[in-house]
């Protein structure tokens, strides 16, 4: 009986060992392995960031940028404009204005011909002088002599057109009284717009008359 027992125990055994053998036979030394954590393929999880894709062109080629512009020349100095103040000169203030916008074209260079602050001759100055305030001008200086009314050397003002004898006989030069014994023009002979005094030798000797433009 007991040999009878032991053989019905060994063959209970022996078939829960097989039981047991043939469960363990899909894990890895025996040991459960846990899936990782997330799977690859897999949504990242709640709230992570998502990984940013990937160009499989390569890193992106730099755009080229636009070469800086070539310095531009200097340009010659040119005078600011001035108001217009109407179609003629009425007021002695517009006459000191006149004269203002005079002077402040000193040291603008001689140019033959020119009548625009890149240069002036003698009547191209006068001209762009009066044109600021409304009063055309002939262009040449014999025909400049011949506009206005005419003023005695003792009553000059400020603003009266000087005429001159230079390069030929007649009024072949021209300025514009300052005040007192000055007037500015747009002489040759030192090459820019200046003031000079009326009682100088060279210019007393020359002088030939005054007109007033009204």
């Amino acid at each position: 009986m007991k040999r009878g027992r032991v053989g019905w125990l060994e063959c209970v055994l022996g078939l829960a060992l097989a039981l047991l053998s043939g469960a363990c036979a899909s894990s890895t030394g025996g040991i459960p392995v846990p899936k990782p954590f997330p799977t690859p393929g897999s949504n990242t999880r709640r709230g992570s960031p998502a990984t940013p894709p990937v160009d499989a062109s390569g890193p992106a080629t730099a755009q080229p940028t636009e070469s800086a512009p070539a310095t531009p020349p200097p340009e010659e100095p040119v005078a600011p404009p001035v108001e217009n103040l109407g179609p003629q000169l009425s007021t002695a203030s517009d006459y000191y204005a006149l004269v203002g916008t005079a002077l402040h074209l000193r040291g603008i260079p001689y140019r033959d011909g020119g009548a625009d602050p890149h240069g002036f001759d003698c009547s191209g100055f006068t001209q762009y002088v009066f044109a600021q305030y409304g009063v055309s001008l002939p262009r040449a200086v014999r025909d400049q002599f011949k506009v206005g009314t005419g003023v005695r050397s003792r009553g000059v003002e400020p603003g009266d057109l000087l005429f001159f004898t230079t390069t030929e006989p007649g009024a072949s030069h021209v300025a514009i009284a300052v005040g007192g014994d000055e007037f500015v023009h747009a002489p040759s002979s030192t090459g820019v717009v200046r003031v000079e005094r009326l009682s100088s030798t060279y210019w007393a000797q020359r002088y030939i008359g005054a007109r007033r433009i009204n």
